[in-house]
């Protein structure tokens, strides 16, 4: 007589580089000798999550170890299916992942894109740190733009708004403060993301969800989280599994120019 199919389940989930809790659920559903397991994920975005896999007298449809992208707001999504290689035997598994936003397997992104710049039109602004700054864009392709507290910010590039975070009021010139960053994040059509970050509290103009447009008004400047003083951090990603990103530099539209990489220490005036 067969012995009883017999599995033991075991879920880790493994929270990556942010305090944030990103609603996506992990579950398994057993149909005779067969589970399998989903995931809902209710995100704007889709999700990346790297799974670990230890198995016992189980064969996988998937890989033990693997990255799965999960598409925005799918509902039983499934990630793999585990069946028995001997049903007269017990069997086991056990399995931990890693979840980041985005499609962490992206590679190739719109280089040719020309992002409008983030301020009033017929304002001009310094950039005070551009790539690579030293004080805190050590080998990160960010722009920071003077702006003072209040002042308006526009969307570089239309996409949807996927985060949002304005509750904050605290900063200081150190990384320990960047837990405090006010932001917006807008996700693009080819995938990268967007970074509005130091807004003033309660200084956004956008709810996540909202479907952007170039140009249109999303918040306002401030000084909070990670920063020495007033003004509007921008920077474009890919993100990767593991927390870091692929920071893009991105040609913008000036006064001067119909696409220009942005330096350090000079002023752009937005004519358009």
């Amino acid at each position: 007589m067969n012995k009883l199919f017999s599995i033991f389940f075991c879920f880790a989930a493994i929270s990556l580089f942010s305090q944030k809790k990103w609603n996506v659920n992990f579950y398994n559903e057993k149909t005779g000798n067969e589970i399998s397991i989903f995931a809902d994920n209710n995100e704007e975005m889709p999700m990346s999550s790297k799974f670990t896999f230890q198995l016992d007298n189980l064969n996988s449809t998937a890989a033990n170890e693997f990255t799965v992208v999960i598409p925005e707001k799918a509902k039983r999504f499934l990630i793999t299916k585990l069946s028995p290689k001997n049903p007269a035997k017990s069997n086991q598994f056990t399995y931990t992942n890693m979840t980041n936003f985005g499609d962490v397997t992206l590679k190739d992104f719109d280089q040719d894109y020309i992002y409008s710049l983030p301020f009033e039109t017929g304002k001009t602004q310094l950039v005070y740190q551009g790539y690579n700054g030293k004080f805190s864009h050590q080998k990160i392709n960010a722009l920071d733009f003077n702006l003072k507290t209040g002042e308006k910010i526009f969307a570089a590039r239309e996409g949807k708004v996927v985060e949002v975070v304005d509750h904050n009021t605290s900063s200081c010139a150190n990384i320990s403060c960047a837990k405090f960053n006010n932001n917006i994040v807008i996700m693009h059509s080819d995938g990268s993301f967007a970074d509005y970050a130091h807004l003033k509290y309660k200084g956004a103009a956008v709810k996540i969800g909202d479907v952007v447009e170039k140009g249109q008004l999303i918040g306002f400047s401030g000084n909070t989280g990670f920063s020495n003083g007033p003004h509007l951090h921008f920077s474009v990603y890919l993100n990767r599994i593991d927390g870091k990103r692929d920071y893009i530099s991105t040609k913008f539209k000036t006064s001067t120019s119909e696409g220009e990489l942005l330096q350090e220490g000079k002023t752009y005036t937005k004519n358009y």
